[in-house]
């Protein structure tokens, strides 16, 4: 399996702050916000990566992380998304990475308390499909929400004025190499994009997509009291590196 970080966009929720650096490259606690997707999919037994950015300060990445060495990792690669194309767009942009293999997706501004270890092995032992993690949370409004039949996904909405159930889909995904076709089927949004609801339903409709409850906090970091919240958790209890499992095997 390989690793995908989506650290595009322009930050405009972090504004004053994202003025003059990518929001990835801001710190959360004692480290660059970037740090810590790419340690949950090393804690996965993740070893390949490709970080997808864009903007004007790409290049800082690089600076930053070299080729991924002090992770432990055997490789890390770089593409770059031009625009704001959605996290559908950026995700396609790692087919030839890929190159046929399964792949773990995180959202570069996601930040767990513990690790997805469980839940990458059981995609495995799965073979084919998607698995999403769902997170109660207080306001699902803010996110992608499943609506349940018991223990199955029949839909996930985008944002819902009023949620069917009380859980976020997070910013982890894991995806077998049919999501660059599903990709090449989808049309912009209302808002312009490619949206990753619409390739999770897609495999809901296929019947291939499974799901896990994610144990532990669980926040995004793209905005600024989201970003504040981060800081406080991880200075709290930390992040990543701690020992434990923070999913759940349900479906």
């Amino acid at each position: 399996m390989k690793g995908v970080v989506l650290a595009g966009g322009l930050g405009t929720r972090l504004l004053p702050l994202t003025k003059v650096t990518n929001k990835h490259l801001l710190p959360v606690y004692d480290r660059p916000m970037i740090y810590y997707p790419i340690q949950t999919l090393v804690n996965a037994g993740i070893t390949e990566i490709m970080l997808v950015t864009g903007g004007n300060n790409a290049g800082d990445f690089l600076k930053l992380l070299g080729n991924g060495k002090a992770f432990g990792l055997k490789h890390l690669n770089y593409t770059y998304q031009e625009g704001e194309g959605g996290i559908a767009d950026a995700l396609k942009l790692a087919e030839h990475f890929s190159d046929g293999a399964p792949i773990c997706v995180i959202l570069g501004d996601n930040i767990i308390q513990g690790h997805v270890v469980h839940a990458a092995e059981a995609f495995r032992r799965q073979g084919a499909g998607a698995k999403i993690l769902l997170k109660e949370v207080k306001d699902p409004q803010r996110f992608g929400v499943p609506v349940l039949d018991k223990q199955r996904v029949v839909k996930i909405e985008e944002k819902p004025a009023q949620p069917k159930s009380p859980y976020a889909v997070t910013g982890i995904y894991f995806y077998d190499a049919r999501v660059f076709d599903i990709i090449k089927t989808l049309k912009p949004s209302g808002r312009g994009e490619l949206e990753i609801t619409d390739v999770n339903n897609a495999y809901i409709e296929a019947g291939t997509l499974t799901w896990d409850l994610l144990d532990g906090w669980w926040t995004d970091a793209g905005t600024i009291e989201s970003l504040y919240l981060a800081n406080q958790l991880v200075s709290q209890t930390g992040a990543n590196l701690l020992a434990g499992e923070s999913v759940k095997r349900v479906a």
